[in-house]
């Protein structure tokens, strides 16, 4: 059993920054792609970026242009740094691991809210 906690989370006014953070437990130093998902209300839950034991990363859409994804191995953290904010990136921002092909991971954790105001 994983378990992945967020943390970071908060309010922000646009054109802000945040950073997330995402601490993995109870993989017995498994290694394992990790990433971030978000749901953002009246649309879609969406993947945002992922990162792998090779150092590839994977941004979805348009994301790499504002959100940095990164990792601390040796306290296996997952990081999501997130600049220049927009309204329509309020949501939930859920931490995944054990990515499985496509969209699945097989972790979630509970989500940290994001919320930006004009």
């Amino acid at each position: 059993q994983v378990q992945l906690a967020e943390s970071g989370g908060g309010s922000v006014q646009a054109g802000g920054s945040l950073r997330l953070s995402c601490v993995r437990s109870g993989n017995d130093g498994l290694k394992m792609c990790m990433g971030w998902f978000r749901q953002v209300p009246g649309h879609q839950r969406e993947g945002v970026a992922r990162i792998c034991p090779n150092d590839i990363k994977y941004y979805y859409d348009s994301m790499e242009d504002r959100f940095t994804i990164s990792e601390d191995r040796g306290r296996n953290t997952v990081f999501l740094q997130m600049n220049s904010l927009k309204p329509e990136d309020s949501g939930t921002y859920f931490c995944v691991g054990d990515w499985r092909g496509g969209d699945t991971f097989r972790w979630w954790g509970q989500g940290t809210q994001v919320t930006v105001s004009s």
